[in-house]
């Protein structure tokens, strides 16, 4: 396992008890550098949405604990937020939720020259993405093939329905 990826568990086991405390789900957890800067990103969700004290909780309730186990041994600026309207989908449970929604996908290498489709997720199947696209035909690539997969015009009344 990579170094990255290995501090990336080690933040999910430390945060995941009190998201859940609060009624949270982790989304995502991401730990990347931009420029100079280390940032770790937790997303989180809720089936009710999330809201901005959702965000300053878990960073109150995580901030000591994380500071304690020190899984990351430099500097980082923490960010909680949700995931977004257009949230990327990026775990097997995220993809398995989402089906029969509406997706748009951007492809490592393009097919046909085109790179970027929208379409309706119509399955998943481990790491096999089939969407039917807006002529009626369906393309199936594996997730590895992707540079991203979000939800298009996320309908926010579909979770609470």
């Amino acid at each position: 396992m990579s170094v990255k990826g290995n501090t990336v568990s080690k933040v999910r086991e430390i945060v995941e008890p009190y998201a859940a405390e609060l009624g949270l789900d982790i989304w995502d957890i991401r730990y990347v550098k931009e420029g100079s800067d280390w940032y770790l990103r937790i997303f989180i969700d809720k089936e009710s949405g999330v809201s901005i004290d959702d965000c300053v909780d878990l960073t109150h309730a995580i901030t000591k604990p994380l500071d304690d186990a020190d899984p990351i041994s430099q500097s980082y600026l923490l960010e909680v937020s949700s995931p977004g309207i257009e949230r990327e989908l990026v775990k097997d449970e995220h993809f398995e939720k989402y089906i029969n929604a509406d997706i748009t996908m951007r492809l490592i290498r393009p097919i046909d020259n085109v790179r970027d489709f929208s379409g309706v997720l119509s399955a998943y199947n481990n790491g096999a993405i089939t969407v039917t696209l807006p002529d009626g035909n369906t393309l199936t690539v594996n997730k590895k093939e992707t540079s991203y997969i979000k939800l298009d015009d996320f309908d926010i009344d579909a979770l609470k329905g």
